[in-house]
């Protein structure tokens, strides 16, 4: 497939117009026209794009890219680094941040409810377009053994846990990567426990004066889901080879 056709499949198929970020999502670095082989990732660490380029990568697609607003723009240092191996095999990068979380099909979060068997029935922030912070009901189980399930499934290790860990949580609010700051509005619509993946220390004081637990099991193993099922998307929408490199990050 052409490098073209691939770009405007995932800028329209995510929607990446409708957000407002602090990631420049979509084509991010430009490589060969032809694509025959995508490699997907969390994040374009170095590790990864070395990995995807002995992997035979033409085009390598993360949910973290390589520029964000408000960084310094010289290309030096860790930026050089990761952007060599790109430029020297003529790989391109593409990164969709907010687009993938909130994907009402592979979204971050939608799919993270589904395989935890949430029964969704709803969303706490209120966004009319693309809400991200979910709202859902679980069989009664405890704090402790609901996370020991994330655990388990996102290949997470020691999910933290602020709170009374014996507590049953009947109703939980969930949003991926770093977003305790939506914990008042978990609280607000009757959440027992708020999932995300990780939180700054002042997050355990405002779960302990909440009433709320918080669960923190990992910003990468939180985000692992979506861009998996991306690349799965991709290969059978231009039935292209697809692989997914996973570089274990348990932060």
């Amino acid at each position: 497939m052409k490098r073209a056709e691939l770009e405007k499949h995932l800028n329209d198929f995510l929607k990446i117009g409708e957000f407002r970020d602090y990631c420049s999502n979509g084509l991010q670095v430009e490589g060969k026209d032809e694509i025959a082989t995508v490699v997907t990732g969390v994040s374009a660490s170095r590790q990864f794009i070395e990995a995807a380029v002995e992997a035979g990568a033409d085009a390598v697609i993360v949910h973290h890219g390589l520029f964000w607003k408000g960084d310094d723009p010289c290309v030096r240092g860790v930026l050089k680094a990761r952007l060599a191996p790109l430029l020297k095999a003529d790989v391109s990068l593409f990164a969709y941040h907010l687009p993938l979380d909130a994907h009402p099909e592979l979204g971050n979060n939608v799919l993270l409810a589904q395989r935890l068997g949430i029964r969704q029935i709803g969303w706490c922030d209120g966004c009319e377009t693309h809400p991200m912070v979910g709202l859902g009901e679980i069989p009664d189980e405890t704090v402790e053994d609901f996370a020991a399930r994330i655990d388990r499934l996102l290949g997470h290790r020691n999910s933290q846990i602020v709170g009374d860990r014996r507590r049953v949580a009947r109703k939980v609010a969930w949003c991926t990567g770093s977003a305790s700051e939506f914990m008042p509005l978990a609280a607000e619509h009757g959440a027992d426990v708020f999932v995300t993946g990780e939180a700054p220390e002042r997050a355990v004081h405002v779960a302990e004066e909440l009433g709320i637990a918080l669960v923190t099991a990992g910003h990468h193993c939180t985000e692992t889901l979506g861009i998996e099922a991306l690349g799965e998307h991709i290969g059978r929408q231009f039935a292209t080879h697809v692989r997914f490199i996973n570089i274990p990050n348990n932060f």
